[in-house]
């Protein structure tokens, strides 16, 4: 199994399985695609079109380091249900409310110990 990152998911297309990632370029891509900032895109995709969702899909695509052109995703073999659940996936990794403003005290221990400080090393 492959290490998968915030705001990263798989698709099947055309039977092969693709990587999704939302990155900054990814975002960039379908602000310049859908016109407007990312406020603006954000409304858009709360009811978007299906060529916009085609847009979005080969922006995170691209951004899972996928090659396909989005003229060979229009001719592709996708599920649409599939696709919009791996869009959606992407897009929640990095809700505001699904992340935390800093880590939590335990996760802060397993790291570095108790005291805070990093644990000596036992070489």
């Amino acid at each position: 199994m492959t290490m998968m990152f915030p705001g990263e998911t798989e698709i099947t297309i055309n039977g092969e399985k693709h990587k999704l990632r939302l990155t900054l370029g990814a975002l960039a891509e379908m602000e310049e695609a859908l016109g407007g900032d990312f406020a603006s895109l954000s409304e858009r995709l709360k009811a978007p079109r299906v060529a916009d969702l085609l847009i979005v899909l080969h922006a995170l695509l691209v951004g899972g380091g996928t090659k396909l052109t989005l003229e060979l995703l229009k001719a592709s073999d996708v599920d649409f249900a599939a696709a919009a659940g791996a869009i959606g996936k992407a897009f929640r990794a990095f809700d505001p409310e699904n992340m935390s403003a800093s880590p939590k005290k335990t996760d802060a221990a397993r790291c570095h110990g108790a005291s805070g400080s990093p644990r000596a090393s036992s070489s």
